[in-house]
């Protein structure tokens, strides 16, 4: 019985709340936006006081419907020192505490160079490139394990054959890599694309480290190249351990009469953005309907959702010493939100470029998005967003190629093209 009574007073000493996840998990000293909003999770954690160490103030401390989450916003031009502890207390008594780290940024790193139009990009879909570490196919903690049989699994390639094949890929003429999505996708099948991210903070295992990016990113730089990140803002995936444990209800957007997980697909009808004449159901099921059932959809009009993008985009783009992103699905966002987004990126890296994925097939329905669109302009709306891809062209180029010469056949379709633009 006193073994019993021993083992009960051991569980009620542990039973506090530990803080089991911060993000960012450090940050840099000397960014042109002092402010940083840093999201502290654990068990009812909103239930405790949490202070800072070296009497460093705390500007806003915000919690949600959810209990298990505090998002601290601190000014880093007030924290003199490289680091400083996230204390957890109750009854005055801490109770966990993380020790948060503001490191020194690269130099010159606000102006980094990016890529531009005279920039060759070459795409790789890394899980089918090349295997440049066997012992990382499968790992234990990720439950979609290698297997090439099948045409929709995990068949094994990684960064490290990246790294590998940089001279291979330097030779055909390609300035710049854009990686489909590199970051956590631990959705039971179909993740080897990588766009139902889980994790975005952490480079998924099947493909190496965090570190092992960041050193492709660096010896693409050595050579005058640029790592082109895959950026998804519009969703993530049903695993994100985000969506298994919501902030808030509007963290993602739900559907009344979309069953238990408020799920509604998309119409996929992303002029409704821009039409005046638009059927507002059209463009609600356009904006707030999810891709496909294993990915929510964000909800970018949300402001602790619109800055854990906004700080996220930054801190890979810091930390990796990034040569631009492009954006997936970009018009199935909040754009008022996405505007917001782009400029927080670009007034911090002014020569940084970021091109979003429009897949339209009317330049004047593309050119809508780009920045200063005259377009955009009549409603008083600016992307902000510095490039934007160019499907006309997609379209119409292999039909220049293999189309018989004619009058309205073969190379004039890019003549008109062009001309479009």
């Amino acid at each position: 019985m006193k073994k019993i009574l021993v083992l009960t007073s051991l569980l009620s000493t542990f039973a506090f709340a530990q803080i089991q996840k911060v993000e960012p998990m450090f940050w840099w000293k000397g960014m042109k936006n002092p402010d940083l909003q840093i999201l502290v999770y654990g068990k009812n954690i909103s239930d405790y006081t949490i202070e800072l160490s070296d009497e460093i103030k705390i500007k806003d401390i915000q919690k949600t419907e959810n209990p298990n989450y505090a998002f601290v916003t601190i000014n880093t031009n007030d924290v003199k020192k490289t680091s400083f502890k996230i204390n957890l207390k109750k009854k005055n008594k801490i109770v966990d505490s993380y020790n948060y780290e503001l490191k020194d940024r690269q130099p010159n790193s606000s102006n980094r160079a990016s890529f531009t139009s005279k920039d060759v990009v070459y795409l790789i879909m890394p899980d089918r490139f090349a295997n440049g570490d066997e012992t990382n196919d499968s790992k234990k903690e990720l439950v979609d394990k290698a297997n090439r049989q099948l045409s929709d699994g995990r068949h094994g390639g990684d960064l490290r054959g990246i790294i590998n094949n940089i001279d291979y890929i330097q030779n055909l003429g390609a300035t710049s890599i854009w990686l489909t999505p590199v970051n956590e996708d631990n959705e039971k099948q179909h993740s080897y694309h990588g766009y139902a991210q889980t994790d975005l903070y952490k480079i998924d295992g099947r493909y190496g480290t965090n570190e092992d990016y960041r050193e492709l990113s660096r010896e693409l730089n050595k050579r005058g190249m640029h790592l082109i990140q895959d950026y998804v803002t519009n969703h993530w995936g049903l695993s994100h351990w985000l969506i298994q444990d919501l902030p808030s209800k509007d963290w993602i957007n739900q559907f009344a009469d979309g069953g238990e997980k408020g799920f509604k697909r998309s119409n996929y009808r992303t002029t409704s953005q821009f039409d005046p004449n638009v059927a507002e159901v059209d463009k609600k099921e356009a904006l707030n309907g999810w891709f496909d059932l294993s990915m929510p959809d964000l909800n970018q009009a949300n402001p602790l959702v619109l800055n854990y993008l906004t700080q996220n985009a930054i801190w890979w783009i810091e930390y990796a010493e990034l040569g631009g992103m492009r954006v997936d699905t970009y018009p199935y966002n909040d754009k008022a939100g996405m505007a917001k987004w782009v400029k927080s990126i670009t007034n911090e890296y002014p020569n940084f470029n970021v091109v979003g994925e429009a897949w339209m097939y009317s330049s004047a329905h593309i050119s809508y998005w780009q920045k200063d669109s005259k377009i955009a302009e009549i409603e008083n709306y600016n992307s902000n967003l510095p490039a934007i891809m160019d499907f006309t062209l997609f379209s119409e180029m292999p039909k220049a190629i293999t189309e018989e010469e004619s009058w309205d056949k073969g190379m004039i379709k890019l003549y008109n093209t062009f001309t479009s633009d």
